[in-house]
């Protein structure tokens, strides 16, 4: 009698930071402060509402990384869903009012439907796999990523969403900032789902997501919530 061979676990790695900001302004302002670079210009996704600026932050340990500052475009007509990382939740809206800053990350694997089974398996509900794109100079950027009805972040951000690019990827179009990603650390988690997506745990009463940078201005931390 033969049995199937058991499902391969899908391979991950971190793809972007996310930082909301109350404008791109304001983010942009925040970066060159914060980690002594401008973030390069990004673009607008219609099926949020929101806009973004971008910067690459990919290291040895961390290929293909990039942060990406994001904020409700106020030229955009309000979405048929709630927006993504919490950007709706009004706790949010009052601290991104005082600064900008890091709220989530996203993690990327080439076949997120897996990746989502293995968030659910260890009691996280990611949502569904959702299609999204924006315009780039480039062309059409196109991607698949996990969505909850709610857009609540989980974990505090500890716990990713999972993304599945198309042809392109958004470091493909980004010079090299000077600014590289060292260490990211999440609470919360067990120690096996934080090694298959590529990161090291921290202790239960510390920040959901710790994230070291070198920068032009030295060591930088950045944490959330």
């Amino acid at each position: 009698m033969s049995t199937a061979p058991a499902a391969a676990t899908p391979r991950f790695a971190p793809d972007h930071l996310v930082v909301a900001a109350r404008t791109l302004e304001e983010g942009a302002v925040w970066c060159e402060a914060t980690l002594g670079v401008v973030p390069a210009p990004g673009g607008k996704h219609p099926m949020m509402g929101t806009h973004n600026r971008l910067l690459a932050v990919g290291s040895a340990r961390f290929p293909g990384m990039y942060l990406e500052i994001i904020a409700i475009d106020p030229e955009a007509a309000p979405p048929a869903r709630a927006r993504w990382y919490d950007l709706d939740a009004a706790e949010l809206q009052q601290a991104i009012a005082v600064s900008p800053r890091l709220v989530h990350w996203v993690a990327r694997t080439s076949d997120i439907e897996a990746g989502i089974a293995v968030l659910r398996a260890e009691g996280h509900d990611a949502g569904a796999a959702v299609a999204a794109e924006r315009m780039t100079p480039r062309g059409l950027l196109r991607w698949r990523i996990s969505l909850r009805d709610d857009g609540r972040r989980l974990g505090d951000g500890a716990v990713p969403l999972v993304i599945e690019w198309g042809d392109a990827h958004p470091c493909d179009a980004l010079a090299d900032s000077g600014v590289s990603v060292e260490r990211i650390a999440i609470a919360g988690v067990s120690e096996s789902l934080a090694a298959s997506l590529g990161v090291s745990t921290a202790a239960a009463d510390s920040t959901s997501l710790t994230v070291s940078f070198a920068t032009p201005r030295g060591r930088v931390e950045l944490f959330a919530p």
